[in-house]
């Protein structure tokens, strides 16, 4: 799903109440405030959706360059670890075994 379908499916939930426009604004804001969480190194928890956790990868010393076969030394990394709730777990699964 991408994000105008997200803003098409959040339309129809409402009963459009809410211009398209107002909820991109929403989702905007949504998202910049998750992402600056994770740039001040915090976790955000969404209730019965999951948590999204900054994650350090380490540099590794004897890394290869693969086009010139060279030994390099890479520089270490932030991202991103996401971890769904039980709920949404639980969610998922029986959806799964109705398809199956």
């Amino acid at each position: 799903m991408v994000r105008s379908e997200i803003i098409s499916q959040l339309s129809k939930k409402i009963h459009q109440k809410l211009k398209k426009s107002e909820l991109e604004k929403v989702l905007d804001i949504l998202i910049k405030t998750i992402v600056d969480g994770i740039k001040d190194n915090r976790s955000c928890e969404l209730r019965n959706f999951g948590r999204f956790s900054p994650k350090k990868i380490k540099g590794r010393i004897n890394a290869r360059n693969p086009k010139n076969g060279k030994i390099i030394q890479t520089e270490d990394k932030n991202s991103i670890s996401f971890k769904m709730s039980k709920k949404l777990k639980n969610e998922i699964n029986n959806l799964e075994r109705k398809i199956n």
